[in-house]
This record gives C-alpha cells, sequence and structure tokens, in this order.
C-alpha cells in the first residue's frame, strides 16, 4: 500500500463518516490507526502499567531492606555462639561480684572486721554506727559512720587494710583534725553494698 502526502490535502475532513471507516483514503486511515494505536498504547500504560511499575519500585526497596536486615541478621547468628560466651563469662564475673558483696546476716560482722582491723593497728574507736540504707536501682548503700583516734601511720595502715577486706568496702568523706601534740581523729564513711535482688 503506497501512501501520497499529497492526497492529504485534498482530504475534506466534513466528508470523512466514522460509520464507514473502509471508505476512507488510505493516508487518512493510517493516520487514524496512528492515533488510536497511540492513544491506546498510552492508556494502556496509564491504567495498567504505570501503578505496576510503583508496585515494582516499592518491591524493589523492600527488596534492598530485607537484604540488609537479612546480612545485618546473618552477622548476628554467625557470632551467636561468641556472644553466648561471653554471656557465660558475664554471668560468672556477676557471680563473683555478688559473692564478695555482704548478705544482710553478713552485715554485723563486717563491722567486727572493721573494729579488728583498727584495733590491731592501734587506734582507738571513737564511734562506729550503721547509718540509714540508701537504696539504689540494683543495689542497697549501706553507710558506715566511723571515728578513729590514733596517728597519721595508723589511720594509713588502717585504710589501707580496710580496703583489703574479702568484702567490697570503699571509703568517702574523709576528715582528720588534730586532738593534741600526738593524736589525729580521722573520721570516714565507710560504705558497703548489698544487692537488691537477694532480698
Amino acid at each position: 500500500m503506497n501512501f501520497d502526502l499529497k492526497q492529504l490535502n485534498e482530504v475534506d475532513l466534513n466528508e470523512l463518516d466514522l460509520n464507514n471507516i473502509g471508505e476512507w483514503p488510505p493516508v487518512v486511515k493510517a493516520i487514524f490507526v496512528g492515533i488510536v494505536s497511540v492513544l491506546t498504547c498510552f492508556l494502556f500504560y496509564y491504567f495498567l502499567i504505570s501503578d505496576q511499575l510503583d508496585d515494582l519500585s516499592r518491591e524493589q526497596a523492600r527488596e534492598v531492606e530485607l537484604r540488609e536486615q537479612f546480612r545485618s541478621k546473618y552477622h548476628l547468628a554467625s557470632r551467636v555462639k561468641t556472644y553466648r560466651e561471653q554471656m557465660k563469662t558475664m554471668e560468672e564475673t556477676f557471680e563473683n561480684l555478688l559473692r564478695i558483696l555482704p548478705a544482710s546476716h553478713e552485715t554485723p560482722g563486717l563491722l567486727d572486721d572493721i573494729t579488728y582491723v583498727g584495733t590491731t593497728h592501734g587506734l582507738e574507736f571513737v564511734k562506729i554506727n550503721w547509718e540509714p540504707e540508701r537504696p539504689q536501682e540494683f543495689y542497697i548503700e549501706l553507710p558506715i559512720a566511723i571515728v578513729v583516734e590514733g596517728d597519721y601511720h595508723q589511720f594509713g595502715d588502717f585504710v589501707s587494710d580496710v580496703s583489703a577486706l574479702p568484702r567490697i568496702v570503699s571509703l568517702h568523706d574523709f576528715a582528720i583534725k588534730r586532738l593534741d601534740e600526738t593524736k589525729l581523729q580521722m573520721s570516714i564513711l565507710a560504705k558497703t553494698y548489698r544487692y537488691k535482688e537477694a532480698e
């Protein structure tokens, strides 16, 4: 079929009958078919393909996200044995630390230990009393107010030996004052701790 574009100038659009498309000149039929084809392709794309392309983009983005999650979980899963070993080590360390915290029935014995350490170094106890307990998030703080008299070196030996006790005892708020030429007085706040859940 030969198309002569000169025929297009000779066509009168008012003479074209939509009910009788078969009688149209070949050039007009070709243009009409082209327009209908382009319009059909556009409508097909707009109503069917564009939504699917949006879905495809969403699924591709989801695929990237799932791949990242997989990599992250695979990395964790590949190290789970190491994490379990670390957890076991941490639990053992935690249990060992709990053992050096005094239990409630051991706290009176702690006062005896501190008194014994002080008297072996020649200190004279003016005061050694439990202060009110101070609950914290995971433990209970048990403060002990201590006032002793002696000389500077005795204080140093006392502090050193208290820190070497088998139970955790920390020393705070040191204050030393002179009583006379040879005697000093030291007031100190010792703190020990009890694990809350142990109660």
